[in-house]
């Protein structure tokens, strides 16, 4: 008769077992656990013995998973995550019991809108949470894996991982803005008006660090253009605007009210507007979390909140 693995295991190495499979290291496994690494180190030898196989192998990098390892991972995400589900519908979500840390990566096309905005709704509806902003970077995506970081908003990103989960919260109106005193002197301008003039490029790392979407649409129409500036920093880009010709493509999502030195442009290309969805991105365990949930929904808020202005 087979042995029954199941009912004989310890339910708690598990949790170990998938940390060491997200971080692939026994330190920052042990972070992560709050628990010493010689104590890593022994439940990961229960599970060899429980298992019969070596699991992990020390590589220079940290650990590596064994063949089973990966399947047996690949088999009871879906069951842990199913558990982890059913066991928070079971109380009734308040944000005012939230106590713990929630980070949330931005990308730089929300940095100027939306963290005032969570601030204050965070404060004053769950003001024992402690809310942490960064900004996206190249790493998010494995943060959010690795459940660092809860939520990221960004554009729809072209992703493989099919534990990304990416639900659109807001279409946005492409628009582009200069300084007081520009030549331009319209407030609708099609692309063939922008000639000439540098793009002030923003980079949203993950969307176009390589690249300038712009600059890719002027491409395809055959319109001369040079790129004058990238940052990631919209202080930067808004801070070089105020002393060239240059222009920033950007969105309805840009708080013009907040800048006096600036205009606002509407652009259209063959008598439409440009339009680029803002999505929320969270490992796929994740989207029936009923904290994530709210927050997705005063993401939405506060998103929406800019676009109604103008």
């Amino acid at each position: 008769m087979a042995k029954d693995l199941f009912h004989t295991l310890d339910l708690n190495l598990l949790k170990t077992f998938m940390i060491l499979m997200q971080e692939r290291n026994m330190r920052k496994a042990s972070q992560r656990l709050f628990v010493s690494q010689p104590a890593i180190s022994q439940a990961l030898q229960k599970l060899r013995n429980h298992f019969d196989d070596e699991l992990f192998v020390k590589v220079k990098t940290g650990l590596e998973p064994t063949p089973f390892a990966e399947s047996l991972a690949n088999d009871i995400t879906p069951h842990l995550d199913g558990l982890a589900a059913a066991v928070n519908r079971s109380h009734q979500f308040e944000p005012a019991e939230v106590d713990n840390k929630i980070r949330i990566a931005l990308a730089p096309i929300t940095m100027t809108c939306l963290p005032g905005f969570l601030f204050e709704q965070m404060r004053s509806l769950a003001p024992n949470a402690q809310l942490e902003l960064v900004g996206w970077s190249n790493s998010t995506v494995d943060e959010i894996l690795k459940g660092e970081t809860l939520i990221g908003v960004n554009y729809e990103l072209l992703l493989s991982n099919k534990e990304i989960y990416t639900p659109k919260i807001l279409d946005l109106k492409g628009r582009i803005f200069v300084r007081e005193g520009h030549p331009i002197t319209k407030s609708h301008v099609e692309p063939k008006d922008l000639t000439g003039y540098p793009i002030a490029s923003l980079i949203s790392p993950g969307w176009n660090d390589k690249f300038s979407y712009a600059s890719e649409v002027l491409s395809e129409m055959g319109i001369e253009h040079t790129i004058g500036f990238r940052s990631e920093m919209v202080t930067a880009i808004l801070d070089v605007l105020k002393h060239t010709d240059m222009y920033l493509p950007h969105s309805n999502l840009f708080p013009i009210e907040q800048f006096p030195g600036l205009r606002a442009l509407d652009v259209t290309i063959d008598d439409q507007p440009q339009m680029k969805s803002v999505h929320c991105h969270m490992h796929v365990r994740n989207r029936n979390n009923p904290l994530v949930k709210w927050l997705t929904e005063l993401i939405q808020q506060g998103l929406k909140l800019q676009t109604d202005k103008v």
